[in-house]
């Protein structure tokens, strides 16, 4: 059995985390342009794009993320496609993050008073004109609180791309379990670098939520 020094477990998590991360920004931004379309059609005046929409959000909110990251990963292979981890996990954790941010700036935009609508409205702009200059502006600071707050969620969603081979921190600390037999050691530690991960998030989180409260008393 090899012999690992406790900054040799550190090091190789630490080099495994940067996956994570990576993968955590592309499901972010990826999930926000595709969530932000998904928002526009959701609250647009079109009945099928409501209604398409609706069932996309429904989808991905009311399946477990592990299913569908096996069907990114199993299911194009069935069709005689070839999809790397790394392209599966990215692609479903932007999909399920597009579902739940789309749902949350949805409650951010009609939290906005109806008077801005009408207000925009009598000076002949259009829908997305009034998502641009009016209502989005607006909405924007009660979403980011929450917005911020989902991130957290994203991090730890990112553990179940191990299921399909993707190495990020989780992963590497089974493989370094597996390696070591330090089961303790080695998932104290990936419990410290996530959490070292989340709660700054989750702070930021609550500190904005604070500082919308507080603005919006005044």
């Amino acid at each position: 059995m090899i012999e690992f020094s406790l900054w040799d477990i550190v090091r190789n998590l630490l080099l495994a985390a940067r996956w994570t991360v990576l993968l955590s920004l592309i499901a972010f931004v990826g999930g926000g342009i595709v969530g932000l379309l998904v928002l526009l059609l959701r609250t647009g005046k079109g009945r099928s794009a409501r209604r398409l929409t609706q069932g996309y959000i429904e989808l991905f909110q009311g399946t477990p993320l592990l299913m569908q990251l096996f069907l990114a990963f199993f299911g194009l292979a069935l069709f005689g496609i070839e999809v790397p981890a790394w392209l599966a996990a990215g692609l479903a954790l932007t999909l399920w993050t597009s579902a739940f941010l789309a749902e949350i700036w949805r409650g951010c935009v009609e939290a906005i008073p109806r008077g801005q609508w009408e207000a925009s409205g009598s000076l002949a702009m259009n829908y997305v004109q009034q998502m641009r200059y009016v209502i989005l502006p607006q909405a924007l600071r009660i979403a980011v609180a929450p917005t911020v707050g989902f991130g957290v969620q994203v991090i730890k969603g990112t553990a179940l791309a191990s299921i399909i081979g993707f190495t990020e921190l989780s992963k590497a600390g089974t493989m370094i379990v597996n390696a070591t037999f330090q089961p303790f050691t080695v998932y104290a530690a990936v419990a410290l670098m996530y959490f070292a991960l989340c709660w700054p998030l989750s702070q930021y989180s609550k500190m904005l939520e604070r500082k919308f409260h507080a603005a919006h008393r005044h």
